[in-house]
């Protein structure tokens, strides 16, 4: 659990995640390569590459360099719902200093007022390449802003119920200065954090994060629960990292930690792009293997797709499903649905199921209610690409897309568990 609550601390955006990851993949003796660079692999070698700064796959080959076993998959994703900065996003009404923001993903829009807020991201700044600018991390690691609530003194209905404008009543306030404020402050601001020229700063892609920081629930070892921001999806991408590097297999395991997620995964650094079978093809080809091998490795081979599920809420239990329900520190959860939101495959769920079993791993199995409505994941977009067996694993929480969510501490060691079972098969 120290990683995962050291990867929520450190991974205030999908850039700042990914750098997490590369550490950790690093230090376990992974070597990076480039997507433009030929790949020549070794037997029992362990690689990564970095794929636009907030995507990250890994992989190690084992020392039969695969052959038709197939490639164990398993991915998440690095983003998460909350606030992004537009560009030009300095706002002055009566010497309070705002910010311009934007909504991303499906975020509780309500948890994010009255709490401190941070900025992360990535910025582009002037190079002599121009094809080529220079990016950096950015991370002002201290709480800058607040999204203020309006009292009820002012709003004696509040309490029935609001909807907040997303353009109006989400903007962060930043100070309040007597004398006017410069042009552009928040720039200037930027620009003395990465201790550059304003001027040199041409694009950013900037997010606010709740500061809160992780903390403990319960009473005892076993109720122990987690309380922290993006536990949505940084509890699959830590699983995935700590499954993938205690796993013992002589063949190819794969580990993807894709973008966008939380906003349909249809870009190029996300799950619904080309991307995953770029990489195998590239794998594939530094084993010096053809085509017809590729494609039979594609056969045998499976994908884990990890991202969180609902928890049953004592105080909603209209909202669960009758007969398939996943408490907290229940276990992880096998998600499935027949509209294919999440993916499911009776062969691919049997294998899970053996595994858990096999090892002793406590999991239960989650349904939406027929008359309701839930989110998706990565599984059946990639697996469209990929076309694998799939599976939608993952720990059970509450709050899900809350600026701060909940989870069940033995969830993800069950999870972490099942991970290194099934990259070790």
């Amino acid at each position: 659990m120290e990683k995962l609550v050291k990867l929520i601390e450190e991974g205030t955006s999908p850039c700042h995640v990914v750098k997490n990851v590369e550490r950790q993949f690093q230090e376990a003796g992974y070597e990076r390569l480039f997507l433009d660079k030929a790949w020549n692999l070794a037997k029992e070698g362990c690689y990564y590459t970095v794929v636009h700064d907030s995507t990250l796959i890994a992989f190690s080959v084992g020392e039969s360099c695969g052959g038709t076993g197939g490639m164990r998959i398993a991915a998440a994703h690095t983003d998460f719902p909350g606030l992004r900065l537009k560009q030009n996003p300095e706002i002055v009404k009566k010497g309070y200093a705002q910010l311009n923001v934007e909504v991303y993903g499906g975020a509780i829009l309500n948890t994010w007022l009255d709490r401190p807020l941070s900025a992360a991201g990535k910025v582009a700044l002037k190079s002599d390449d121009i094809f080529h600018p220079e990016i950096r991390l950015v991370d002002f690691e201290k709480p800058l802003f607040v999204i203020p609530n309006l009292a009820i003194h002012l709003d004696r209905e509040i309490n029935k119920g609001k909807e907040l404008n997303r353009q109006k009543e989400m903007l962060p306030v930043a100070g309040i200065s007597g004398e006017e404020l410069p042009e552009g402050y928040f720039r200037r601001l930027l620009a003395e954090k990465l201790k550059v020229d304003a001027k040199d700063i041409l694009d950013y892609e900037i997010g606010l994060y709740n500061t809160d920081c992780p903390v403990y629930t319960g009473f005892d070892e076993k109720s122990m629960c987690l309380s922290a921001p993006r536990i949505d999806n940084l509890s699959g991408v830590q699983a995935i990292v700590t499954g993938m590097l205690g796993a013992e297999r002589d063949g190819v395991n794969v580990a993807a930690f894709f973008d966008h997620e939380e906003i349909g995964s249809r870009t190029k650094q996300g799950a619904g792009s080309q991307l995953l079978s770029m990489v195998l093809e590239k794998v594939n080809a530094g084993l010096s293997r053809g085509r017809n091998e590729f494609l039979e490795e594609i056969w045998n081979s499976m994908l884990l797709s990890v991202d969180v599920g609902h928890a049953y809420h004592p105080n909603y239990p209209e909202k669960m499903d009758p007969t398939n329900q996943s408490p907290l520190n229940g276990g992880l959860c096998i998600k499935e649905a027949c509209t294919q939101s999440y993916a499911t495959d009776s062969r691919a769920v049997a294998v899970i199921q053996q595994i858990c079993q096999k090892e002793g791993i406590a999991y239960t199995k989650y349904f939406n209610r027929s008359d309701g409505t839930s989110g998706s994941t990565l599984g059946s977009i990639a697996s469209a690409l990929v076309p694998v067996p799939t599976v939608d694993v993952g720990i059970p929480i509450l709050a899900m897309h809350s600026a701060r969510e909940l989870m069940g501490v033995e969830d993800e060691k069950a999870l972490s568990k099942l991970i290194r079972a099934y990259y070790s098969v």
